[in-house]
């Protein structure tokens, strides 16, 4: 540990195997554990768990668990995010407010924002999650993976049914259950078709008063 910061000691907790490259900031409440590398400039915490990860220069893991992961350079998570084992963050990525990630590989600038499940997936670069979209990995007995490739965006509410794959700058609309493969530059729906049913809250609430006033008598 050269010439990096930490904030407060006596709430910092940093395994002898740690490495903390200068310019690095280690913010309270920070769990360091096992052979984690931390490169310059970093900024971790307050709050974080980091164990058996590379976090490379530039990085912030805000309020957020790493887990036996690499973190690329300028990547961005948190806060209360979980980064499980076996998954790579390319360079500016964003892994933001309580997002999960497993055993996935997301390429450089993709992005998911908040309130998203990647899980067994290889993601390519400049990808956009939505709020709310979600790889489905497993079918009861086993794990599929799932391909998103460069450029793709997955609507908000998108299910992903592994093993599926998003073509190169395809779409997804918003709530939908995306179940076989999306080409290249195309959009993929799967939505049931809405029906209004025209004066039901009235009706319904005719029904409910009779009932009660049957009752009463």
């Amino acid at each position: 540990m050269t010439n990096c910061t930490i904030i407060d000691p006596k709430t910092t907790y940093i395994s002898a195997e740690c490495e903390i490259a200068e310019g690095a900031v280690i913010k309270p409440n920070t769990t360091l554990e096992g052979a984690v590398k931390i490169g310059k400039n970093c900024v971790i915490g307050p709050n974080s768990v980091i164990s058996d990860s590379v976090i490379e220069k530039d990085a912030v893991v805000f309020m957020s668990v790493v887990a036996k992961s690499y973190v690329g350079e300028g990547v961005n998570i948190g806060p209360f995010s979980y980064v499980r084992p076996d998954t790579e963050l390319g360079k500016g990525a964003k892994v933001g407010a309580f997002v999960e990630v497993k055993n996935s590989k997301i390429g450089e600038g993709s992005k998911m924002s908040h309130l998203v499940y990647v899980g067994d997936a290889d993601v390519g670069v400049g990808v956009n999650f939505g709020c709310g979209s979600i790889t489905v990995n497993h079918d009861g007995e086993q794990r599929h993976r799932t391909i998103v490739n460069d450029g793709a965006f997955i609507g908000c509410n998108t299910n992903l049914v592994a093993p599926v794959t998003i073509g190169k700058n395809a779409f997804t609309g918003a709530g939908s259950t995306i179940t076989t493969d999306v080409p290249d530059e195309s959009l993929g729906l799967a939505r049931a078709k809405q029906d209004n049913i025209l004066g039901w809250v009235a009706r319904r609430r005719k029904k409910w008063l009779e009932k009660k006033a049957n009752k009463d008598g």
